[in-house]
């Protein structure tokens, strides 16, 4: 079967997505030798490379909101004249606005589509952005954060999913992890320009990621799967087509999809009762253990007592110590990346969560030696340069594979009928733990260093216990295989 046959099968109806990308590539694929256009189309990877690229645009939108406060922290303090409390908030405001965009984000998607979601995404972290280079008050600084927040709670479930559902089964840990890579590059920009320009004018330019997306989603088709669970036929089709390439067949997969979603409308609603269903309640429960675990990992409070750490080390340059934290993390993912594919899901998590246990074990012993040795001494030295290797470790390992893997998994996992509201709840579940560990981290550090550790040690040795359980190996396998596993 070819999407150039034309039907009218479950239309009925059903409008058309909010974002519609129109009947460009349908009029490419007919017209093929008369439009230059599909010549540069005509390889299916290329195309879907073309899409993962530009909507990678709000995950370093993403990146950048998390990483703009470190380099700003000490201007903005001083031209508006805030508290640390009051910086401090300003700071956990973007996980509030996250946790709210996130539980909208699921429904959202389901209801007018990936790319209109991101869409609407863009433009509260546009407003946002602008409200805080003219903030002249905390007022304004707040509201902006909360906007940002906002938009990349939805961009963290939109971005992901609508990989997972473009992308050949082949490429689609890679091009799934390039969702995390794009934070890290985000992350790592912000702090980079952070050293140059004024924190007026790094908002601004925070702006240009959502500027560039919002065009770029014009370009590129809406999701086959989100278009077959709609009822557009001719749509789904066409779409499918051009991400795999005019010369390709795609019949065999035409006809999986449409198996998969033959029991699902878009007016199916889910009950509680079906959870009880393991076809369901299991998918769930490994999107929101992973997401959870990922937080529970600590990766907030190390990077939040990294500059500390790296002091103790003789690196007194915070600046120095945030870059280089920066620059491990996108080379780190980038191995991911091209890895995932490869090795696989299970053994790359479970190699990052043991790899961050012994991390924690380093550094944890470190902190407890450090509490009975001179500070004049050369082993309190030694023990400052361990505690660096200790946490660049970390950073390695997180990036590696609980970093970018969970996001991916939960994509990959969800069953159609309850991916909006499942997506929703772990994305919701991932915001909230986020902020609970940054909001607990300087406290526990406080209470003991080592203990810290010691703690985020046990939960990084329960996530190689939940991976090796529980999490199955979605390399090489269709999205509606993976789902099929779990009936």
């Amino acid at each position: 079967m070819s999407f150039r046959e034309e039907t009218e099968d479950g239309r009925g109806d059903l409008r058309k997505p909010f974002l519609h990308t129109g009947s460009w590539y349908r009029m490419g694929s007919r017209q093929s030798s008369m439009m230059s256009s599909s010549q540069a189309i005509r390889d299916g990877s290329i195309s879907v490379l073309a899409c993962v690229l530009i909507v990678a645009l709000g995950p370093i939108q993403f990146g950048f909101t998390c990483g703009y406060s470190s380099p700003t922290q000490s201007a903005i303090t001083r031209d508006l004249k805030l508290s640390v409390s009051q910086f401090s908030l300003f700071g956990s405001l973007s996980n509030v606005g996250a946790m709210v965009g996130a539980i909208a984000s699921g429904q959202i998607a389901e209801y007018i589509g990936r790319k209109g979601t991101l869409m609407i995404a863009a433009i509260p972290n546009i407003i946002g952005w602008l409200a805080v280079s003219f903030a002249r008050d905390s007022s304004f600084l707040y509201m902006g954060r909360l906007l940002e927040g906002f938009g990349v709670g939805i961009i963290s479930y939109t971005v992901p999913v609508y990989i997972a559902e473009i992308a050949p089964q082949n490429l689609r840990g890679g091009l799934g992890s390039v969702n995390q890579l794009s934070v890290t590059i985000g992350i790592l920009i912000a702090y980079l320009l952070g050293l140059f320009v004024s924190w007026r004018a790094l908002a601004v330019i925070g702006i240009i990621p959502c500027l560039l997306l919002i065009p770029g989603l014009f370009f590129i088709p809406e999701s086959p799967r989100w278009l077959a669970k709609m009822g557009m036929t001719d749509d789904f089709e066409a779409s499918l087509q051009v991400l795999r390439g005019f010369d390709t067949d795609i019949s065999q997969e035409v006809h999986e999809i449409k198996r998969s979603v033959a029991s699902t409308s878009r007016r199916t609603t889910i009950r509680f009762s079906d959870l009880r269903l393991k076809r369901y309640w299991l998918p769930l429960m490994i999107g929101i253990g992973l997401l959870c675990l990922q937080q529970f990992s600590g990766i907030n409070a190390v990077i939040f007592y990294s500059t500390t750490i790296f002091e103790s080390a003789g690196i007194t340059s915070g600046n120095a110590a945030t870059v280089g934290i920066g620059i491990i993390q996108v080379v780190a993912t980038a191995v991911s990346t091209w890895l995932v594919d490869r090795a696989g899901r299970r053994i790359l998590l479970s190699v990052s969560s043991a790899g961050m246990a012994v991390s924690f074990l380093v550094v944890a012993v470190s902190f407890y030696v450090k509490g009975f040795v001179s500070s004049e001494s050369s082993l309190f030295s030694t023990l400052g340069i361990v505690s660096v290797v200790g946490v660049v470790c970390l950073i390695i390992f997180f990036s590696l594979g609980m970093g970018p893997i969970p996001w991916l998994i939960m994509s990959e996992i969800l069953p159609p009928k309850i991916k909006g509201l499942a997506g929703s709840v772990a994305t919701l579940a991932n915001w909230f733990l986020s902020w609970v560990i940054t909001l607990t981290a300087p406290l526990l550090l406080h209470w003991s260093g080592g203990g810290t550790f010691t703690v985020y040690m046990v939960m990084c040795g329960l996530a190689v216990l939940f991976v090796s359980v529980w999490v199955p190996e979605t390399k090489g396998k269709t999205l509606e295989e993976i789902q099929q596993s779990f009936r």
